[in-house]
């Protein structure tokens, strides 16, 4: 037990000198721990402190940075703007300078106004005490002439009048005497236009060949609706179109007549899609003749590139193509136009091989060489004159110019393709063409006719009717009245007798409808 006790004893006191030694070991170490960490916090101190200075340093110059940025936007806009307000004040300066100088210039008008006037007024007196001067000479004159003359005044009128009476039936009589004389002699001239007229007149079945169109209908109630009540839908086709439409008792046909092949196809055309609709009034008629006109444009348009690829002539130019189209409703000494120019350029290319020339440029020359004769506007030159213009306009070449102009032997042939065409023209026109050359004069007249009335102010269509028996001129409402209008028709009338030669007399109709149009909104 002593052992034990000695033993445990032993032990706490191992123990206790043990737990003496760690307690001062730890008190050591904890010491260096200490120091190591304050010597840590004052590194951690230093490098914060030295991170705070470093940031606020960048902060400051951002800070500068963008306030300099701020200063120099602020002044170039500063300066943007008053550069604007010197502009705006240099302007208005200008300005107050111009209206200076127009005050100045319009006081000194109203100076110079001023002094006009004064001038005038004191012209004015001077002609007014002129005037009184002469009132009174006169006067006395008109007194003194009474005294030496034994006269009134009233008396010497009425003798002065019988004699003029005197001299007037003295001088009608020597007119009418010089009238019969000149009747006289001017008997033959009157009998040979007499047979004129009458032969003009024989050649009306020849005419009618040319200038009329038949329209067959399926019935004739159809007649009814085109004529329209009161007539109004047949003057309405005839005023959209410029042709005649007669309906009279010949069954299941409208006889359409007009000089102008164009207008009459317009017309039929329209007809046709009017009948074919069944909607006849005005409104309808002229929105339909307006799309017809467009078609037959097209239709001419491709009638004359078909005839190009026909003959293989390439390169046309789009208004001679046009004009080769629309000889598709002409006639040529009886013979349809189109026909005769292809007729004539395959003779001209047929030649122009046999003779080692170029049948390409002769049977182009053949085709162009009357497009004189289609030309849309009236012209004074001849038709072979006119269709060398053309060509040349648009730029053909020289040698199918010449052939276009001479081959009427208007103009110096100076090519070998001139004479070929002028031959190939005279093979394929050898029937008698003097019929024809009657109709062609006919209608130039008819054409003359609706230029004349045409030239008059006012007038917005004219349309020669009755083989220029009868012109019908459609005036605008608004810049034509009534009066107007039939003082408009005498004029034409007048204009008509001094200017042309017809036989028979003119029936001259001015139209003026009045339109009135309003929109539902």
């Amino acid at each position: 037990m002593g052992e034990s006790l000695y033993i445990i004893i032993s032990g706490l006191v191992g123990l206790g000198i043990g737990a003496l030694l760690v307690g001062f070991f730890l008190k050591g170490n904890n010491k260096k721990i200490e120091e190591e960490a304050k010597e840590k916090a004052k590194i951690i101190l230093r490098e914060a402190e030295m991170n705070a200075e470093s940031l606020k340093k960048d902060r400051i110059l951002e800070a500068k940075e963008k306030y300099l940025k701020l200063k120099s936007e602020f002044e170039e806009e500063a300066n943007k703007k008053k550069a604007i307000i010197i502009t705006n004040e240099n302007k208005l300066k200008q300005k107050e300078q111009v209206l200076s100088k127009e005050l100045e210039q319009i006081k000194r008008k109203e100076a110079e106004l001023d002094s006009k006037k004064e001038n005038l007024s004191a012209q004015m007196h001077a002609v007014q005490v002129k005037k009184d001067e002469l009132d009174r000479v006169t006067n006395q004159r008109i007194a003194d002439l009474e005294k030496i003359a034994n006269l009134t005044k009233e008396e010497a009128r009425e003798q002065l009048v019988e004699m003029l009476k005197d001299e007037a039936n003295t001088k009608a009589s020597s007119h009418i005497k010089d009238i019969l004389d000149q009747a006289k002699l001017s008997a033959t001239k009157q009998a040979k236009k007499i047979v004129l007229d009458t032969i003009q007149r024989t050649a009306t079945e020849h005419a009618i060949e040319n200038c009329v169109s038949v329209f067959n209908i399926e019935s004739d109630d159809i007649k009814g609706k085109i004529i329209g009540r009161e007539g109004r839908n047949i003057r309405a086709l005839e005023a959209a179109t410029g042709v005649e439409i007669v309906v009279d008792d010949t069954p299941e046909a409208i006889i359409i007549s007009g000089f102008d092949p164009v207008r009459r196809e317009v017309a039929r055309l329209s007809l046709h899609r009017l009948v074919q609709d069944g909607r006849i009034h005005p409104a309808r008629i002229e929105e339909v003749v307006a799309k017809t006109e467009k078609n037959i444009d097209e239709e001419i348009v491709e009638i004359g590139e078909r005839t190009c690829i026909e003959l293989g002539i390439h390169g046309l130019h789009p208004e001679l193509i046009r004009m080769v189209g629309r000889m598709r409703f002409r006639s040529s000494y009886g013979q349809n136009l189109l026909q005769h120019s292809k007729e004539v350029a395959k003779l001209c290319a047929t030649m122009a091989a046999e003779m080692g020339l170029n049948a390409k440029m002769a049977k182009r020359a053949g085709l162009l060489h009357d497009i004189g004769k289609v030309y849309p506007e009236e012209a004074e030159l001849p038709h072979a004159i006119l269709g060398m213009e053309l060509a040349k306009k648009y730029k053909e070449h020289p040698e199918v110019c010449n052939a276009i102009g001479a081959h009427h032997d208007e103009i110096e042939m100076t090519s070998m393709i001139s004479p070929i065409v002028q031959a190939s023209d005279a093979i394929s026109g050898s029937r008698p063409g003097a019929r024809r050359e009657i109709m062609d004069s006919y209608i130039k007249r008819l054409k003359d006719l609706e230029d004349l009335a045409l030239s008059f102010d006012g007038v917005n269509k004219c349309f020669a009717m009755q083989a220029g028996r009868e012109l019908r001129v459609i005036v605008d409402a608004d810049n034509v009245s009534d009066q107007t209008a039939s003082q408009l028709s005498f004029d034409i009338s007048q204009k008509i007798e001094k200017e042309m030669q017809y036989p028979g007399q003119i029936k001259i109709t001015v139209i003026r409808e009045m339109r009135s149009v309003s929109y539902a909104k």
